[in-house]
């Protein structure tokens, strides 16, 4: 079945014949509310345009029950031995009634669909559905109806649908004369088929193109649970930069804590942290400071046999001055590089010969 039309719908009948004009109807809630020849005003109700019948081949096969595109590829197969234009020419649509388990199969020229809704587009129409004229009468169980449409007769059997002309009407019916449909009851059957169309030969390629609606009440509930992630996260972040916060200050006043301890009692406190440095460097001295520049000394004199230091001094600037007594002069040699072996720079002075021993000073150094 195909799309469901409600009251309010313009029902436009396209002309048969070249000089023909075009002709519509108005279904309200009540029936047909209105009539009339032309083009009905614009007034956003949506359109269902009716196809001259004898534009329009009707077909009934039992094709599978699978998505439209797989029906349509079956009917095109079944239409292609029944057709002698080309296939690449025509448009096929295949519907489905309430009755019947054969579906009915519009075949109608590719160029034709294309003229029609070109036509209508350019006097501001776009129909919801195009149904061929004949599917606008019941399906009879047998025989044959038939009914006026304003002046084109198109007749309707149990597989059947095609224009009510003289001399073909007999042919295709085999002499069976057509039920001709009252008025009343014509109308009744054009609002049963205009409300749940049995074939729409809008499909494929000639589908009507709707733009997505945009539900305005989904927006602003999305729109609403993004404040609400993002004020989440904020938040979050918020909590842990506090808590990073917190956590730095309690750092802080526990190093300043130790580094009070660390200071001589009765000395303010201003820097608590550079106090300490200064009072280490006071301490330890400069450089590498007094003991670990007198253990690289003393390490490199007990390397070489027969040297003694006799004297020994340290200054503010990391400086240790040392008098060297060896027994030669390349014990001299010896511990200083034995000395920057260890990484520190070595400033010799001028050594004497005294009584068989010779001294002189090294001045030690941190790079």
């Amino acid at each position: 079945m195909g799309r469901s039309f409600v009251s309010d719908t313009n029902i436009l009948f396209l002309p048969g014949k070249p000089d023909g004009g075009y002709r519509w109807l108005r279904i309200g809630a009540d029936g047909i509310a209105a009539r009339g020849e032309g083009l009905p005003q614009a007034d956003g109700c949506p359109s269902i345009v009716i196809v001259p019948a004898e534009d329009v081949t009707l077909h009934w096969a039992s094709l599978p029950d699978r998505s439209v595109a797989q029906s349509i590829a079956a009917a095109r197969a079944l239409v292609t031995e029944a057709s002698a234009a080309p296939m690449a020419e025509l448009h096929v649509a295949v519907g489905r009634e309430e009755t019947g388990d054969e579906r009915p199969i519009g075949v109608v020229s590719t160029a034709r669909m294309r003229h029609w809704l070109d036509e209508l587009a350019s006097a501001g129409v776009d129909p919801e559905a195009m149904i061929p004229a004949p599917m606008l009468l019941p399906r009879p169980e047998t025989g044959f109806v038939s009914g006026d449409l304003g002046g084109e007769g198109v007749v309707r059997g149990p597989a059947t649908g095609f224009a009510d002309e003289p001399g073909l009407t007999d042919l295709v019916t085999g002499g069976v004369a057509p039920v001709v449909l009252p008025r009343d009851a014509l109308e009744q059957a054009i609002i049963a088929a205009v409300a749940a169309p049995a074939l729409d030969l809008r499909q494929g390629n000639f589908a009507v193109r709707r733009r997505a609606a945009i539900d305005w009440r989904r927006v602003r509930r999305i729109g609403w649970l993004v404040v609400a992630i993002l004020s989440v996260t904020l938040l979050t972040s918020l909590v842990q930069i506090m808590q990073f916060g917190f956590s730095a200050d309690s750092i802080e006043r526990r190093a300043d804590m130790l580094a009070r301890q660390g200071l001589p009692r009765g000395e303010s406190v201003n820097d608590a942290g550079r106090q300490l440095d200064a009072r280490l460097a006071r301490l330890r001295g400069g450089g590498l400071g007094f003991s670990q520049t007198a253990a690289v000394l003393f390490s490199a004199i007990r390397a070489v046999p027969g040297s003694e230091v006799r004297a020994l001094s340290f200054d503010a600037d990391g400086k240790l001055r040392a008098t060297l007594v060896t027994q030669s002069e390349g014990q001299i040699n010896d511990v200083k590089r034995q000395i920057e072996a260890m990484g520190l720079i070595v400033e010799a002075g001028v050594f004497e010969a005294n009584g068989g021993r010779i001294s002189g000073q090294f001045t030690l150094v941190a790079p």
